[in-house]
């Protein structure tokens, strides 16, 4: 039975967390600087880290944490879920990364450990070799996918290229939905860096900000697409994606109840009304990830890499 969500999760704890330098020319949610010093700031986003990974924990849901290594200097390793992908069959998925400091995220340990957990992998789809044709496709941060209807929805930037998206298609035998999803930057209206940051699949229940699809047509046929999975659909405005509510993620605890975990920011954004109708589909986690949002660019859903690998008969 294939589901849309887990129960298990891996986490990368950093060392070395700050403002990426390779990052900040297409992520415009990531500040410039902050004021703090790098060791201040990898401090306090550990401590966010801990909180969040202790939230999950205390609603049962399982969480496998890795610490990054400081050798390798990976601001970003923070966010696994662009790297990575695991698969119901059995698959792991390796990525092509687009800023080159990201490429040192991809860790064999990384794969050794979940099958010291007991997670079977059976076949590897390693798609980082795009990287010399300048073709990436930074996983589900790239590609929010509905796992059930085997569809990858896909908004096209400097960080997914259609290429590899008909690659990954092939491969897994995915569906691909792409578009052109944009932010208003300095009057201009330029690419979302990623999918995940403008919409979110759950197991009966669409999260999207479809006024980020300047064309018409586009627009239109992604309605219709999610229409036809049959979820309830929830509008999220451009400014609610500004404060990541689009990048939230849900999951299940090993009882079988549905979360959406996000960040404070992103629930503070929310309307009453879109809080009640997230509620009816499954509970509300948030936790502050105040200083991974402003200097990383991403939040809860970013830092969040699933684990769907069957687990190792005892």
């Amino acid at each position: 039975m294939i589901f849309q969500t887990t129960d298990t999760v891996l986490l990368i704890r950093p060392v070395q967390f700050r403002a990426n330098e390779e990052t900040a020319v297409n992520n415009y949610f990531q500040a410039a600087s902050v004021n703090a010093s790098s060791q201040n700031i990898n401090n306090r986003a550990q401590q966010e880290f801990d909180e969040l990974v202790l939230l999950l924990r205390s609603h049962h849901i399982n969480v496998l944490v890795m610490d990054d290594k400081k050798e390798l200097d990976t601001p970003d390793s923070i966010f696994p879920n662009n790297w990575l992908s695991t698969h119901e069959d059995g698959t792991f998925c390796i990525y092509p990364m687009f800023a080159k400091n990201r490429r040192r995220e991809r860790r064999d340990d990384v794969v050794a450990q979940l099958a010291i957990s007991g997670f079977v992998h059976t076949s590897t789809h390693d798609f980082s070799h795009l990287e010399s044709q300048k073709r990436f496709l930074e996983g589900t941060g790239s590609m929010v996918l509905d796992r059930v209807n085997r569809i990858a929805y896909s908004a096209i930037s400097e960080r997914t290229h259609l290429a590899a998206l008909v690659e990954f298609s092939k491969k897994m035998n995915y569906q691909v939905v792409s578009f052109c999803a944009n932010q208003t930057v300095d009057d201009a209206r330029l690419p979302i860096y990623h999918t995940n940051v403008m919409m979110c699949i759950g197991s009966t229940l669409v999260l999207v900000c479809l006024d980020s699809l300047d064309n018409k047509q586009e627009r239109e046929a992604l309605h219709l697409s999610l229409k036809k999975s049959n979820r309830e659909i929830i509008l999220l405005s451009e400014t609610q994606v500004m404060q990541f509510a689009g990048n939230m993620l849900e999951l299940r605890n090993t009882e079988g109840k549905k979360y959406f975990v996000m960040s404070t920011l992103a629930f503070q954004s929310l309307e009453f009304k879109q809080v009640h109708a997230i509620e009816k589909h499954g509970s509300i986690l948030h936790s502050s990830l105040e200083t991974i949002e402003t200097c990383g660019g991403g939040s809860a859903r970013c830092m969040i890499a699933e684990i769907f690998l069957p687990k190792r008969a005892n």
